[in-house]
């Protein structure tokens, strides 16, 4: 009897040492998590309506890049939490850089939606733009 009231204190110690070390996996994790939000990127599709070509294009999250004379910004993504019908939503601005109307800064600036891109409309003659990935 003597020898199982030594290992009662030992089983406790252990118990602990289990619990800190899931704590800190979890927040461990969490932080991970919060930085990779930091790396985010998007990617769309362009479709140039004239020549029927359509290019993959991979933007971080607050970069801009130059596509022809469309010149986008990606601002914001984000996944959905539901399995059952997912859905990826960027925040975009689109600017047209052979546009000299002054009164009109982005020629798109909201939110694209993947799974339904009439909701917010890209509208442009000549390109049209969806969004495909958020990660």
């Amino acid at each position: 009897m003597n020898k199982s009231k030594k290992n009662i204190p030992v089983g406790k110690i252990k118990y602990l040492i289990i619990l800190i070390f899931f704590y800190l996996t979890t927040v461990t994790s969490t932080l991970f998590a919060l930085e990779s939000n930091e790396e985010s990127f998007i990617e769309i599709k362009i479709l140039d309506k004239v020549s029927s070509k359509s290019i993959l294009l991979k933007l971080k999250i607050g970069e801009e890049k130059k596509y022809n004379n469309l010149l986008i910004k990606s601002l914001k993504c984000k996944n959905s939490e539901f399995d059952d019908s997912p859905e990826i939503t960027a925040y975009i601005q689109v600017q047209d850089l052979t546009s000299k109307n002054n009164d009109e800064v982005f020629i798109f600036n909201g939110w694209t939606f993947s799974s339904s891109p009439t909701i917010n409309p890209f509208d442009h003659p000549v390109y049209n733009i969806w969004l495909t990935k958020c990660y």
